[in-house]
């Protein structure tokens, strides 16, 4: 008899974890917004992307601060941070509107906008490592967090700016 009534509590208590962790995912305590919160938002894993791993550290509070503070106002479900190369240096914050695939920049140093060509790899965040890791894929969607674009964009702005002569 004893086997019999150990398999019932389990049982109870594995569907009692169950209902209790659906219903704490389901109750939203944050601010209250205008629009309904999507579950698709990447805005907290690009905030702890930010806080952690591209603007950690005393050095970068400043920028780190200044480009949180857009990211809170922005309205935007999903976003993405533009890296400068696979080193992931951060360089600016973009929106990603998924019905459009425009990529727009919302703070940072970069081009307005970001076209499929002009990118070179794409990353997703990991919150558990606190690291990115490239996506193998070459067309960008929601679950993308960053991305590179081709080397070349950078220089070829560079190169307008007018060299100062020695004269």
């Amino acid at each position: 008899p004893n086997p019999s009534r150990n398999t019932n509590t389990n049982r109870d208590w594995d569907n009692g974890s169950t209902a209790s962790s659906i219903t704490s995912m389901a109750e939203y305590t944050g601010p209250k917004l205008f629009k309904e919160p999507s579950a698709k938002s990447n805005k907290p894993i690009i905030h702890n992307a930010i806080s952690h791993c591209c603007l950690a550290g005393k050095v970068n509070e400043p920028q780190k601060n200044q480009i949180l503070e857009e990211l809170e106002k922005c309205e935007s479900n999903h976003l993405m941070i533009l890296f400068r190369d696979g080193g992931c240096q951060f360089r600016a914050l973009y929106t990603y509107f998924p019905d459009t695939e425009e990529i727009h920049k919302l703070t940072g140093t970069g081009p307005k906008s970001i076209s499929k060509k002009m990118i070179d790899k794409l990353y997703k965040y990991s919150s558990d490592r606190k690291q990115f890791t490239v996506i193998p894929a070459k067309t960008v969607s929601v679950s993308v967090d960053a991305l590179t674009i081709h080397n070349h964009l950078w220089q070829a702005k560079r190169s307008a700016v007018p060299k100062k002569t020695g004269k």
